[in-house]
């Protein structure tokens, strides 16, 4: 028996070794293997980036509406990967139509041997549609959000993608935007901004001339999400070398790492220096200011560049938020747009600055920027002009895009679930500043005091 299980381990693990011997491994073989291995990988990062967009939005947002958040963000990679891969990556990669649009590809019809670069871009399309998610938090109905994440799935973002990375008429044009800055958090921002000026601001947001300060119930778990999307930005930037190649994943990873920390440098420095406090949300956002302003750039860059570009990031992260929250008086309760959005387009204007080849501090002159700055332009044209008919067609659809009044302050998680994400009697109820005293706080106030009144003497009559 002792002699029959060596020869049997034996056997098992040489016949693998037997039946490779008949088949021809080509070094071309090997490095399309290891090519499509590393884009796997950095997809699964990608992905895993939802789960910290979700914590972020849900920590940086009432405890009322956490259960809300997190169903958008399953809902929408669900939706996003189901869409994109029906109709979207045929508009973004099919056969251009005057560099406009896709016109082929559908259901991945013709290309069935680019279904592991169907995968990572589907995941690219749902990050873009999240970040909408986060600006119109608290207040936006799901059904209207969910149809929104349709159109932006299957017919906004991929039109701008086919414009840059599909062989449209930007990139003809020597438009840059290596990983996403304007493809993908720029377009998503736009559409948040649309968006928010049609929903407006939660209840109590505005007093007059007053801001109120809405704070997130759990800010330790928004800086989880922080440190999330940081991991999963290397696959993110990574992995859009599109190949396992030694020289380049390297810079990308050095660049992208060196801007986020700069990010938080900058923000921290800035904040502290503006309020004469560091402080921790702005520094949280700044981190992912430095990710967006790297993206665009991070394999034209050089590391001390993308310092500078990280820092900077930072800073505008800074006024930017304040800009948007006590000027515009656009509420935006996770930052989204000033990061995605403000954060995005310096980014892409870094490019032309910052560009080791044809950048305007290397000597090359204005040619990139002037560049970069068209396509910038383009999209926001596009976007925002897109988004408004999307959104206007959804309100005449359903006749609103906003919950009621009594369903915002009892919260989402209650109103559009019929549950809460905490085991507490109380959390539909709280932080609703400037809210009716008649109903939320106001009314828990008077059903607490039923307890503390005297009760009445029982009657022993009985009715006649």
């Amino acid at each position: 028996m002792k002699k029959i299980i060596p020869l049997f381990l034996f056997a098992l693990l040489g016949f693998p070794i037997v039946a490779s011997a008949e088949t021809v491994v080509t070094p071309e073989a090997v490095l399309e293997s290891v090519d499509m291995v590393w884009i796997m990988i950095a997809a699964f990062l990608v992905f895993f980036m939802h789960a910290g967009f979700a914590m972020v939005e849900s920590g940086f947002t009432r405890s009322k509406n956490a259960l809300n958040i997190l169903m958008k963000n399953f809902m929408t990679v669900s939706i996003a990967s189901v869409l994109y891969f029906i109709v979207g990556y045929g508009i973004m990669f099919g056969t251009s139509g005057g560099g406009i649009i896709g016109l082929d590809g559908f259901l991945l019809s013709g290309q069935e041997d680019q279904i592991g670069f169907f995968v990572f871009q589907a995941v690219f399309a749902a990050t873009c549609a999240t970040i909408i998610s986060g600006a119109v938090a608290e207040r936006m109905k799901l059904s209207s959000y969910l149809l929104l994440t349709v159109l932006m799935t299957g017919f906004i973002y991929p039109v701008v993608g086919h414009w840059v990375w599909g062989g449209g008429w930007l990139s003809e044009l020597g438009f840059v935007d290596f990983a996403g800055s304007t493809v993908v958090h720029l377009t998503g921002a736009l559409g948040a901004i649309v968006t928010v000026m049609f929903l407006g601001p939660r209840l109590g947001k505005y007093s007059g001339k007053t801001v109120n300060v809405i704070p997130g119930h759990n800010i330790p778990l928004g800086a989880l999400g922080v440190f999330i999307l940081w991991f999963g930005w290397f696959g993110f930037n990574g992995g859009s070398t599109l190949a396992a190649d030694p020289s380049l994943i390297p810079a990308v990873i050095a660049t992208t790492l060196l801007s986020a920390s700069g990010g938080v440098i900058g923000s921290a420095l800035f904040s502290y220096a503006k309020f004469k406090q560091i402080d921790a949300s702005l520094t949280l956002n700044g981190a992912l200011a430095g990710l967006v302003g790297i993206t665009a750039g991070t394999a034209n860059v050089s590391p001390i560049g993308a310092i500078i570009i990280g820092l900077l990031a930072g800073v505008i992260l800074v006024e930017a938020v304040q800009f948007l929250d006590r000027v515009a008086r656009i509420d935006d309760p996770v930052g989204a747009i000033a990061v995605h959005g403000v954060c995005g387009i310096w980014g892409t204007l870094a490019v032309g600055l910052f560009s080791v080849e044809g950048g305007l501090f290397y000597g090359d002159g204005f040619a990139l920027l002037g560049i970069q700055a068209i396509g910038i332009l383009a999209v926001v044209a596009w976007t925002m002009g897109a988004t408004a008919v999307a959104v206007l067609a959804i309100k005449a659809v359903s006749g609103t895009i906003r919950v009621s009044r009594e369903e915002e302050i009892s919260g989402l998680d209650f109103a559009e679930h019929g549950s809460t994400a905490y085991e507490s009697s109380r959390s539909i109820f709280n932080e609703n500043p400037g809210a009716d005293s008649d109903f939320g706080v106001g009314l828990l106030h008077r059903l607490d005091s039923l307890d503390k009144q005297p009760k009445p003497k029982s009657s022993h009559k009985t009715a006649q």
